[in-house]
């Protein structure tokens, strides 16, 4: 069985999550009303998993959640408003600790609620096999076992400049025949991946000399606020891909959510534009779509495939692919993975050129890439 604490103040949504576990048959369920109680309940019932909403009484959502990974480390998916700010608030959370997050639909819950059962379901139980790492905030829980006192996180907030209209300016196409695109990094990663992306991406240096791609499992209202988040974070230039765009070395573009990423060619260039999302791909922005993309403009010798954790198998069979054809490609090792999924697929189809931990995969990347 799967224990379960389920967190949130509306009676009505504890009862609608509470009724798509208990059909599933092999999860053990507490609710709770607010972010107090379910602190509480987390020190006696020992949840393998938590559904933490945000805005709540008495403890908020990621007050919450800062002092259970102090106090009682466990996975955690938030629940969270399908919002700007409901996106930036995700994103803190993330980097507070919690493996993954959904968002609630829009309009009344008892109406929408079946669309989002299946996958509230997947990432529940991806997020009871997660593994915390050990290092997670490791000063503050020994702080607390000896002194009782847990500081309080206070959740950042995100106003840095525009990004440089290069980036976002869609009629300016360069590419291979302007700025010289030399080769493609192509990252994916689903559960536990923006955190990690973000100690990736705050290790490559400015003149990193190859655009970057990414495709993040991700809610479209969330990419954006990823996007930002990541721009703050690295020497690279950062942005949420929302038109056709010429890909420039040192700039990383984040796929927007619930869309794919395609590659392709103008006369200017090699570009990357936002594409419906295709029902051939489970998930979305695909891994396994960007990658053939790439394929189809880019000698495999040309590009560097990164899966890291995520549950499922998003990437493999493509990676495979780029590295059966000669392109070098890095699996994050299960050691430091969340959910050791899509890395775990390509390392055993023997489509890994590398398998790494996330401390390691940068210094791969740069010796590939030089």
């Amino acid at each position: 069985m799967i224990k379960l604490l389920v967190a949130d103040d509306s009676p009505l949504a504890r009862r609608l999550f509470s009724e798509i576990f208990r059909a599933e048959g092999d999860f053990e369920i507490q609710l709770a009303r607010n972010g107090a109680e379910a602190l509480a309940l987390a020190r006696s019932f020992l949840p393998d998993v938590v559904m933490l909403d945000v805005q709540m009484p008495e403890l908020d959502g990621l007050t919450c959640l800062d002092r259970l990974m102090i106090e009682v480390p466990c996975p955690v998916v938030m629940v969270s408003a399908m919002s700007q700010n409901g996106a930036d608030v995700a994103m803190e959370a993330m980097a507070l600790g919690a493996v993954d997050f959904i968002a609630k639909p829009k309009g009344a819950l008892s109406l929408h609620i079946g669309s989002i059962a299946p996958l509230l379901v997947a990432k529940v139980r991806a997020a009871a096999q997660a593994g915390l790492r050990p290092s997670l905030r490791l000063r503050e829980r020994v702080r607390h076992r000896i002194s009782g006192v847990v500081k309080p996180v206070k959740a950042r907030r995100y106003r840095g400049p525009p990004l440089a209209s290069a980036i976002a300016d869609k009629d300016h196409i360069d590419g291979l025949g302007g700025h010289e695109v030399p080769g493609l990094l192509l990252i994916g990663a689903s559960t536990g991946g923006p955190p990690a992306i973000e100690a990736l991406l705050s290790e490559l240096p400015g003149d990193f000399p190859w655009p970057v791609l990414i495709a993040q499992h991700m809610p479209g209202t969330f990419t954006a606020a990823m996007a930002r988040r990541l721009n703050r974070c690295s020497a690279l230039n950062v942005a949420e891909l929302g038109a056709p765009t010429a890909l420039q070395p040192g700039c990383v573009y984040i796929g927007r959510g619930d869309a794919d990423i395609i590659v392709s060619v103008r006369p200017g260039g090699l570009i990357a534009l936002p594409a419906p999302a295709s029902p051939d791909y489970p998930w979305h922005p695909s891994v396994d779509r960007m990658v053939a993309t790439a394929l189809e403009h880019v000698p495999a010798s040309r590009l560097v495939g990164v899966l890291m954790t995520g549950m499922g198998r998003d990437g493999a069979a493509s990676m495979a692919k780029l590295h059966q054809l000669g392109g070098q490609t890095i699996a994050e090792a299960e050691s430091t993975a969340v959910v050791w999924g899509m890395p775990g697929e390509l390392a055993r189809l023997g489509g890994a050129s590398v398998v790494a931990p996330l401390q390691e995969i940068t210094a791969h990347i740069l010796r590939m890439v030089n």
